[in-house]
């Protein structure tokens, strides 16, 4: 019987799959669809695009390729605005304005170190930067300094500055530049330097603001303590402000080198009157690189001071618990001694024994805790 229901089940089969199946596809093909609409677009990392022409900003929002072509054909220079690029649009503007393969890939990656590089006719100039957090009590975990990186390449008729974190925001920089155009009609290396200077002044702040958290751990150190667990809370901090020092120090004094190749003239292409732009900024960075190496010396004395400190307490309670211990053993020597079971020991059939005994044990132990108390011990 079910061979004969055999013939006829199996048309009925594929009948019944042909539709499920057309359903199927209808489904994969509209799903990519589907994802495509929910997820949304991503942003442009480009902040800021902006042609300018005898220092003044053109008005509209032209696209960088056609900022390039009017600023190569008018003599201006475009000023392009990134944070955070991914590789694939960064590509597209490095295809258009002709950027080095390294280069970009630097521009890509952050926490690169300060340097100043040529690549053909195009100059790449690396910046950390800093910034002070605020807080309102410094503990083991408090994060004083925040680092970034800025970017620029700069050619004769672009730059191009990309942007890495949140320590140094270049829109008050921009703003501040168009409200002078006689400095934005210098070109391109105007723009580097304003950039530089504000990094720079950054960095002097902080420097400023890390100075006053030393001196009041400085003086935290040298109050009087209220219980263990508070000092060591105190070398934790010191600690901590130790670590974020350093990340400020490499920070700033890489920058140096950056700095005194724009302001020397290692590089032809920076004009000589922005070059002694960049003289001021090497003079402030100087100031900054050394008041960090003045406050790693700080830090580290008091740093010094603390673990001294801490040492010579423990001494301290070390010694007190030498002379209770010195104590304690008298008293058990005593008690030990008349604690043998013999027969023939002095004064132990004396009616004043224990009295004595006693006596014996309260005034050995007084007079080591005066002989101790007197030297210091307790």
């Amino acid at each position: 019987m079910a061979d004969e229901e055999q013939p006829y089940a199996r048309p009925l089969q594929r009948a019944l799959s042909r539709p499920v199946r057309a359903m199927s596809r209808m489904l994969n093909n509209n799903a990519p669809h589907a994802k495509s609409a929910i997820r949304p677009p991503e942003q442009s990392a480009i902040v800021d695009c902006a042609l300018y022409i005898d220092g003044e900003r053109q008005p509209g929002e032209p696209h960088y390729a056609e900022a390039l072509h009017t600023a190569q054909r008018r003599r201006g220079f475009v000023w392009i605005g990134l944070k955070e690029p991914r590789a694939a649009e960064m590509a597209a503007i490095a295809e258009t304005f002709e950027l080095h393969e390294l280069a970009v890939e630097d521009a890509v990656q952050s926490r690169q170190r300060p340097k100043v590089e040529r690549y053909g006719e195009m100059i790449l100039l690396t910046m950390r930067t800093a910034r002070y957090v605020e807080h309102d009590e410094l503990t083991d975990t408090s994060e004083v300094v925040e680092t970034g990186d800025v970017l620029m390449f700069i050619g004769e008729h672009f730059i191009i500055t990309v942007r890495h974190g949140d320590a140094t925001r270049l829109a008050p920089v921009r703003s501040g530049l168009e409200r002078r155009p006689e400095v934005l009609a210098r070109g391109p290396w105007a723009v580097a330097y304003a950039v530089a200077d504000s990094v720079v002044d950054a960095m002097v702040d902080v420097a400023t603001q890390i100075e006053e958290d030393i001196d009041a751990v400085e003086d935290q150190v040298f109050t009087p303590q209220r219980g263990k667990r508070r000092a060591h809370d105190r070398i934790q901090r010191i600690y901590q402000l130790n670590r974020e020092l350093m990340e400020f120090k490499r920070t700033v004094l890489p920058l140096q080198r950056p700095i005194s190749a724009l302001a020397t003239g290692h590089l032809p292409e920076v004009p000589e009157e922005i070059r002694r732009y960049f003289r001021d900024v090497g003079d402030n960075l100087a100031r900054a690189s050394e008041q960090v190496l003045y406050l790693d010396d700080v830090i580290n004395s008091v740093l010094a001071a603390r673990l001294a400190q801490v040492s010579v307490d423990q001494n301290n309670d070390m010694r007190k618990i030498a002379a209770w211990a010195a104590i304690a053993a008298l008293v058990t020597s005593i008690a030990g001694i008349y604690g043998m079971n013999f027969d023939y020991m002095p004064e132990t059939h004396w009616v004043f024994g224990y009295p004595g005994v006693m006596t014996l044990m309260v005034g050995g132990s007084a007079a080591l805790f005066w002989g101790f108390r007197k030297s210091g011990w307790l």
